[in-house]
């Protein structure tokens, strides 16, 4: 499947995407806190190298942001999960971005091990995340490819 590089006109429906990502595999975080991230997520995706997959009718199915050697953000349309598009999305970071690292939710036990499914491994923890909130942090690393 072919990326796309998303723009600004693509905000509000990357934060749809975002949004039912997180509601699908989130469910520790609650409405309040997803409400206070969507408000910030503009802002975010601004500040990140983007890049997505798209369904035939080129609707976003996921996408994903890097900065410097780091995958900031991955997320999926719950609709689209199962078709390989977060591996593909991941590839993609680790050889045109040189990703190496990554911060996943400790308690995002999905995405904690697609990672590790894909070579990455935890190397360090925060008791809380980026807005000082009580959701641990996993600082994760690749150490090995497939």
């Amino acid at each position: 499947m072919q990326l796309y590089t998303p723009d600004t006109h693509d905000y509000p429906e990357l934060t749809e995407v975002w949004e039912r990502s997180v509601r699908a595999t989130h469910d520790f975080l609650p409405d309040a806190y997803i409400t206070r991230l969507k408000g910030l997520l503009p802002q975010y995706l601004g500040s990140v190298t983007l890049f997505c997959t798209r369904d035939e009718q080129f609707n976003i199915t996921g996408f994903a942001g890097a900065h410097k050697d780091s995958l900031d953000i991955l997320f999926i349309d719950p609709k689209h999960r199962g078709q390989k598009l977060g591996t593909q999305l991941l590839t993609h970071a680790i050889e045109q971005f040189n990703i190496r690292e990554l911060d996943v939710n400790e308690q995002n036990t999905q995405a904690l091990g697609f990672y590790r499914r894909q070579g990455f491994e935890v190397v360090s923890r925060s008791e809380i995340d980026g807005l000082g909130q009580p959701y641990p942090m996993l600082r994760m690393r690749l150490i090995s490819r497939n």
